[in-house]
């Protein structure tokens, strides 16, 4: 059971059209990149794995975004419904960044699925990724 005094919509169980709206809200937060901001959308106690990092809430969150925001410059991202079901939502992301240490441009590709608790905050992020290198001319996101 959630743990939050209000709702974030819209709430499961999804439909095609909520499932998107959700997806889109993610997409918009996260390109304002502002940790606190984005971890709002996840439950208190949200369990994530990024890649090979595992933590727990949103403390947790907030200090990993803010970790990643100033390494990855300049971070543009689209993200798209691949499926849904009751209060699990599965998308297919790619965004674009430049290392802030050796200036070198990446497109990162990958999958997320996520689990949604019944007040339509996420309680479950599990992320799978692969960085390829691109050059300034390459980047089409957010341009």
């Amino acid at each position: 059971m959630s743990s939050q005094k209000t709702q974030k919509p819209p709430l499961p169980p999804f439909t095609h059209a909520s499932a998107l709206q959700k997806v889109k809200a993610a997409e918009n937060a996260w390109n304002q990149r502002d940790p606190e901001l984005v971890a709002q959308a996840y439950s208190l106690d949200s369990d994530w794995r990024n890649r090979d990092e595992f933590f727990r809430g949103r403390e947790a969150i907030t200090a990993f975004l803010e970790r990643k925001w100033k390494k990855e410059l300049h971070y543009r991202l689209n993200k798209e419904l691949w499926s849904y079901t009751d209060n699990r939502i599965s998308v297919r992301f790619e965004y674009e960044w430049q290392d802030s240490e050796t200036g070198k441009w990446y497109r990162t590709h990958g999958n997320e699925h996520w689990e949604f608790d019944e007040d339509g905050y996420m309680r479950r992020r599990d992320m799978s990724a692969n960085d390829i290198p691109i050059s300034v001319d390459e980047r089409r996101i957010g341009l």
